[in-house]
């Protein structure tokens, strides 16, 4: 056994458990909005470790000068020193008075990085060096932008939700160091939106279960060359291009799907539905993934689909909305 090749064991800070505790209780007690408008009571000031540097070298300076006697070198000090508290005051202007937006984000699958987009306004001149991250995320991950004057930006941030349902937008951190780098002014900012996380699909996924025929379907077919009614199947090599419904073939190739054919049988209606029951051997959120694989894949097969879980079912439509109502009801099931 090697006993030169393990690892090191990482030791958590004795601190780190009791400031996540504070940081989330301070979080918790601030109020959520789409809209913040940074001021007095929401900006802080701190001065950073160059900062603080800064200041012992005033003090090293000053005693020199009081030692010696050097009036040059009280000059240089009080220059110094005025140059530093107006950095100060230029690093709290640049956040006072920007107006935060957050654009609704868009749903996304879990697992999948999500994208939260913030638009800053200014209303007077313009704003440099403003860096926006997660709370409680690395300062590497932080996205640096200029804000024009009287105009806007905007910033995205990302990150990557582990489950499925309604989740609230995690705390941003907006900051600025500009213009010297001595104070850092930042303020927390809890977006009242939440987000929608669909199950993962599956993959590979599994084939699309058979549909089913369903009685009355003749005054829901469409009335074919010859009188023949007819519904809609997948495109079978043969088949002539008479054959091929063209309308939704156009939809399914620019999905990513394939051609579609009319089904001249008639005599009854197909209906496909992706069912619960269908995925009997699988625990909860497997059958949740095999599921929405399912519906991804009759989407891009232009096919009139249905869903039926326990206790709901949406009934076989197409289209985008469609597609939209099942993989919600999927995100949301308990």
């Amino acid at each position: 056994m090697n006993l030169g090749s393990a690892a090191p064991l990482a030791w958590p800070h004795p601190l780190a458990a009791l400031r996540s505790q504070v940081r989330r209780w301070w979080q918790a007690r601030l109020p959520s909005a789409d809209t913040l408008l940074l001021g007095q009571r929401n900006i802080y000031i701190v001065p950073t470790a160059a900062g603080l540097m800064f200041a012992a070298t005033l003090v090293v300076l000053l005693l020199a000068s009081i030692n010696y006697q050097l009036n040059l070198g009280y000059v240089l000090t009080f220059l110094l020193a005025g140059s530093g508290a107006v950095s100060m005051h230029v690093t709290h202007g640049t956040l006072r008075g920007l107006t935060l937006r957050l654009r609704a984000p868009a749903p996304v699958f879990a697992g999948e990085s999500a994208l939260l987009e913030a638009v800053l306004t200014s209303p007077d001149g313009a704003r440099f060096g403003i860096g926006l991250k997660l709370a409680d995320a690395q300062a590497a991950t932080r996205t640096w932008i200029d804000v024009p004057a009287q105009g806007q930006a905007s910033a995205q941030i990302g990150f990557v939700p582990a489950m499925r349902g309604l989740h609230a937008l995690p705390a941003l951190s907006i900051e600025t160091r500009f213009p010297l780098g001595l104070f850092r002014a930042w303020a927390i900012w809890r977006p009242a939106a939440q987000l929608l996380v669909y199950p993962a699909p599956e993959r590979p996924a599994a084939p699309l279960p058979p549909a089913r025929a369903v009685a009355g379907g003749l005054a829901r077919s469409r009335s074919a060359e010859g009188g023949e009614m007819e519904g809609v199947r997948s495109y079978r090599r043969g088949d002539p291009l008479k054959l091929v419904y063209w309308k939704k073939a156009a939809k399914a190739l620019a999905s990513g799907g394939e051609l579609v054919s009319r089904d001249t049988a008639g005599a009854v209606h197909q209906q496909l539905w992706l069912d619960w029951q269908a995925c009997a051997t699988l625990a909860p959120e497997e059958r949740l993934s095999r599921l929405a694989a399912w519906v991804l894949a009759a989407q891009r097969a232009g096919a009139e689909y249905g869903l039926v879980l326990p206790g709901a079912s949406i009934e076989p439509a197409e289209g985008e909305a469609q597609r939209r109502r099942c993989l919600e009801a999927l995100a949301l099931w308990r």
